[in-house]
């Protein structure tokens, strides 16, 4: 795995964090926490491609 997906995850986390805490200076907490749940989902599905290729390197190390 290369440093690439660590730092788009964080890139991810610092954008999302200062909209956050933008939209809860200006009272709308509710878009707030929609916001953080669509940093996860978005955080989620850039992981799912590198577990399936974790997986399949462990099922490949593994003896038949």
């Amino acid at each position: 795995m290369d440093m690439t997906i660590i730092l788009k995850i964080a890139a991810v986390g610092l954008i999302v964090a200062v909209l956050q805490q933008i939209l809860a200076k200006l009272g709308r907490d509710e878009y707030g926490m929609l916001l953080v749940l669509t940093g996860i989902v978005v955080i989620l599905m850039m992981l799912v491609p590198q577990l399936l290729n974790l997986l399949e390197t462990v099922q490949g190390a593994l003896p038949i």
